[in-house]
């Protein structure tokens, strides 16, 4: 492990590997295995990281069956769009934007007057988010976070639905960052789908093994049927559903009953950490205010 400076200048500590890394719980919690180790490579080799640097494809996502989903990566490293701005107006409080990539959103938030935090186990998305002048951590969204419970608003776009191949999995961990009566802005496939696969990210130049060329990891697409059903046994609730610019998306709030689970000291201690993650306020306001 090593560190770097935070956005405030402090040290912030870079850990795991790409969003679905090294996690902070195993076993059983109220019902949902939370998976002990997914996958810690895929989003830090060289074909992800060099499209970012570069602002452009060709990168897929490759289904064992050979089956490619061509993966957006121009308008990832372009600034925020219509159909973003359609979810970013709907942000409530402060923001954290999971698998945040090249920070465009984190970026559009800050810019508008949000707080707002991108995390991502690549460390290209998470210098390039820095870049832009947005705040960002190198973290998988299955590690201790700041701010946990407490956040107004969780993003799970470009499809980050699919984060760790296990939608349960990764909407019970968003209902624990959320606050109570929170919301979770998701974009979902435009298809009625339900989808787990294992992937690969490839950039179509090579068919044999070698750096354009990834280990299989776990991957979901899932359409608004299917997400608001994994998300209803975690306290989320449809609020808002629309299309834009050809994509699909659904927000969800989080029911006001304070969960009542253990918590770990970096849990309990969030409160007082989230504010070290964004630049210094100098006028004294909590990056809370209004949550």
């Amino acid at each position: 492990m090593s560190r770097t400076s935070g956005p405030d200048g402090g040290p912030v500590s870079r850990t795991g590997g790409p969003d679905g890394g090294t996690t902070s719980r195993t076993g059983t919690d109220r019902g949902v295995t939370i998976p002990s180790r997914p996958d810690v490579t895929s989003w830090s080799t060289d074909p992800y990281a060099n499209a970012l640097r570069n602002g452009h494809g060709p990168l897929f996502l490759r289904r064992t069956d050979g089956w490619l989903l061509p993966l957006d990566v121009e308008r990832w490293c372009a600034d925020a769009d219509a159909a973003d701005l359609s979810a970013l107006q709907r942000c409530e409080g402060p923001v954290l934007d999971i698998g945040c990539g090249p920070g465009r959103l984190v970026a559009a938030l800050a810019a508008r007057g949000h707080r707002a935090l991108g995390i991502d186990v690549s460390e290209a998305a998470v210098d390039r988010t820095l870049r832009l002048g947005a705040s960002a951590l190198h973290r998988s969204v299955f590690e201790p976070l700041p701010g946990e419970g407490r956040w107004g608003t969780v993003l799970l776009v470009d499809g980050n639905i699919g984060i760790g191949g296990d939608p349960r999995h990764l909407l019970h961990r968003t209902a624990d960052l959320l606050a109570p009566g929170g919301l979770l802005i998701a974009e979902t496939a435009p298809q009625d789908i339900d989808e787990r696969v294992r992937v690969r990210l490839d950039d179509g130049r090579s068919s044999g093994a070698g750096p354009a060329k990834t280990a299989p990891f776990p991957w979901a697409r899932l359409g608004t049927p299917a997400l608001m059903r994994y998300a209803l046994p975690h306290g989320l609730h449809s609020v808002d559903q629309w299309d834009a610019g050809g994509r699909s998306f659904v927000s969800l709030r989080r029911v006001r009953t304070v969960r009542t689970t253990s918590q770990s000291p970096d849990t309990r201690n969030s409160a007082a950490v989230i504010s070290s993650q964004f630049p210094r306020n100098t006028s004294g306001d909590s990056p809370l205010a209004g949550s």
